[in-house]
């Protein structure tokens, strides 16, 4: 079953993903498909608040997407929350978080470094799919950690009760589905 929708201005046949026996979720993914990460990068900065100083997003899907947003508004660099801490991440800042697409507890990390340098400043959290508010709340804490301000949240689709949010910015909604691919009321 796939779902088809138009996300900024393209065409796209979404595969549903069973998540439990009565939900399914539209599966977004831009790995591999530079025409919709361009698009869609150039659709959120046109929405995007002016002043920010860094974008963050949590690894990895929204990898390319954060990539492409910083190449086209001119950001030097910008900071991606690893799921994994690694070796040369000094001083890491940890929060746990639980995703609807993992189902399980996830670790998200950001070197000292990177905090080092967001202290004090403005970040944008960007995201490709929003649905619980979960990752998108990590993030924040990680920002807050670090000593830095939200500027702003954004993703490219908000799925289930992050439609309803107004401190969010996203190109579409996506729905949720029934078992037989109906969208959910």
């Amino acid at each position: 079953m796939k779902y088809r929708m138009n996300i900024a201005g393209l065409d796209r046949d979404l595969p549903l993903c069973k998540v439990s026996d009565d939900l399914y979720i539209g599966a977004f993914v831009m790995f591999g498909d530079a025409e919709i990460t361009v698009a869609c990068a150039r659709e959120l900065l046109a929405r995007a608040p002016k002043d920010y100083d860094y974008l963050l997003t949590a690894e990895a899907k929204s990898i390319p997407l954060i990539h492409e947003m910083a190449r086209q508004s001119g950001a030097k660099e910008y900071f991606v929350a690893r799921k994994g801490l690694k070796v040369y991440m000094p001083r890491p800042l940890h929060v746990t978080v639980r995703s609807i697409t993992t189902q399980h507890d996830q670790d998200l990390y950001l070197s000292g470094e990177e905090a080092d340098k967001i202290r004090g400043k403005r970040v944008l959290i960007v995201d490709d799919v929003i649905s619980t508010g979960e990752s998108l709340r990590a993030m924040e804490e990680l920002v807050e950690k670090a000593g830095g301000t939200v500027a702003g949240r954004m993703a490219v689709l908000a799925e289930g009760d992050a439609q309803a949010r107004k401190d969010i910015v996203y190109l579409n909604k996506l729905p949720v589905f029934n078992a037989d691919g109906t969208v959910k009321e």
